[in-house]
């Protein structure tokens, strides 16, 4: 993002100047203006600073020109500058859409950490809709399937290979490796993006509806279908259909699939009458299904139906060069979903992450992540205290080291150590009593 930028508006002069000049000192990119219009001019919904401007002006007033801005920007930081009789106006405006106000004659230091505040909460903003758009950007599949490890791309390439034809897809791997997640990244890819994608988890499907549950009934077709219902495929037509742990449905549930599947119909229960699909089939297990079909516990056809194009999903362990910047990506998707500012990670923290066996795959390292968001994850707060702890010891370790070695050097003498270390008397006094030293632990009682 280019470097935040501060509007300061005030028709008078000196103030302008003066308020330019504090900011400036404080090291904010500031640009004064005696006029609201011009300003207004500048802001933009994707402008990286805020505004700050004086109420009472002549021509366009700081009240109207915020109106404007929050126009153009609904979250844009305004800052107002009243008068003493202008409080109440104030107050009402904050609750209009201002970010804060501050009365004349207000103090140099409140006017810079409100702008800092301001300032970056700005930068958050921007941050925040940038991730969004990433998130929902048209390239779904990268943001959705994010690594730079050679087994990530080669899945991404795959995936876009597959996506603008109808060939069905197999996806293999183990539990929270991503395999719904990338089934729908496949989906949002292909000219199917706009139709529906019906997830079912075959598992999950009770075993005397389960029929009814994907194919539908007719009315009467047992005792309690009082009336007619679409099935699941049905709702699907046009889309995807995402049949997670396909290998749970029974033998006779598969031969029924494998017609659907391959002749892209499917009939209702009590109904004698097919019903043509259009659809895309991605199928998903955890278990090996070559293995399984050689073993009898899953229909050969089936799988050679399904597996067109088939994707392994690896485990975190065989990719743990993405596992740093994918905590960060959960940690940022967490902090937008949950309207909360993106909290500093440092290396400890991504070392230790990095390092961690990870058996539940990309579902548990978002579960750390969910919890880094909100502060609760109470075992990295401990080893970051331990390593802020070590750091600071050795910090003051060696302080210690460099000061008595100076005391050394001198002779003893403490004007000549405290000049030669930069510091002032005060300052060396108190760091002797933090560390325990004193002036006679480095004289030789024969010299003094």
């Amino acid at each position: 993002m280019t470097e935040p930028r501060i509007l300061f508006v005030d028709d008078e002069v000196d103030l302008r100047r003066a308020a330019a000049q504090t900011l400036d000192l404080a090291d904010l990119t500031v640009t004064p203006f005696a006029q609201a219009d011009a300003a207004l001019a500048q802001i933009s919904r994707n402008f990286p600073g805020i505004l700050i401007t004086d109420i009472r002006m002549a021509g366009m007033d700081g009240l109207t020109l915020m109106q404007r801005a929050l126009e153009i920007d609904p979250e844009f930081p305004v800052i107002l500058v009243t008068g003493h009789g202008d409080i109440d106006l104030a107050v009402q405006s904050m609750r209009d859409g201002a970010y804060d106000f501050l009365e004349k004659p207000y103090d140099p230091v409140r006017l810079v950490e409100t702008a800092k505040r301001a300032l970056e909460k700005r930068s958050l903003t921007l941050e925040n809709r940038a991730l969004r758009s990433k998130i929902g950007g048209r390239d779904a599949i990268e943001a959705r399937l994010a690594g730079r490890t050679a087994e990530m791309e080669a899945i991404r390439q795959k995936i876009r290979a597959v996506a603008e034809t109808n060939a069905d897809v197999l996806i293999i791997g183990a539990t929270g490796t991503g395999k719904e997640v990338a089934a729908r990244a496949l989906h949002r890819a292909s000219p199917r993006a706009d139709q529906p994608f019906v997830a079912i988890n075959c598992a999950a499907l009770p075993s005397d509806l389960i029929e009814s549950e994907l194919f539908g009934h007719e009315a009467g077709a047992f005792p309690s279908a009082a009336r007619a219902r679409f099935g699941k495929f049905e709702h699907a037509r046009g889309g995807t259909i995402f049949l997670d742990e396909i290998d749970s449905l029974t033998q006779p549930m598969q031969a029924k699939l494998l017609h659907a599947v391959q002749d892209r119909e499917i009939t209702r229960l009590g109904s004698n009458d097919p019903i043509s699909l259009d659809v895309r089939f991605i199928a998903a297990s955890k278990h090996d299904l070559e293995k399984a079909a050689a073993k009898g516990e899953f229909r050969g056809d089936l799988l050679y139906r399904l597996n067109v194009v088939t994707l392994r999903m690896p485990p975190l362990s065989e990719r743990r060069a993405d596992i740093p910047r994918l905590f960060v990506q959960l940690v940022e998707v967490a902090c937008v979903r949950d309207k909360l500012p993106t909290p500093p990670i440092p290396p400890a923290v991504l070392n230790r992450i990095s390092a961690r066996d990870w058996p539940g795959n990309v579902r548990e390292l978002r579960n750390a992540a969910d919890r880094f968001a909100l502060g609760l994850d109470l075992d990295i707060g401990e080893t970051l205290q331990t390593q802020s702890q070590i750091l600071a010891d050795q910090m003051a370790h060696y302080e210690k080291s460099l000061i008595a070695a100076a005391i050394t050097a001198q002779g003893g003498s403490l004007k000549a150590t405290y000049e030669s270390l930069g510091l002032s008397r005060r300052a060396l006094y108190e760091k002797m009593q933090k560390y325990g030293l004193t002036r006679q632990d480095f004289v030789d009682e024969e010299t003094e």
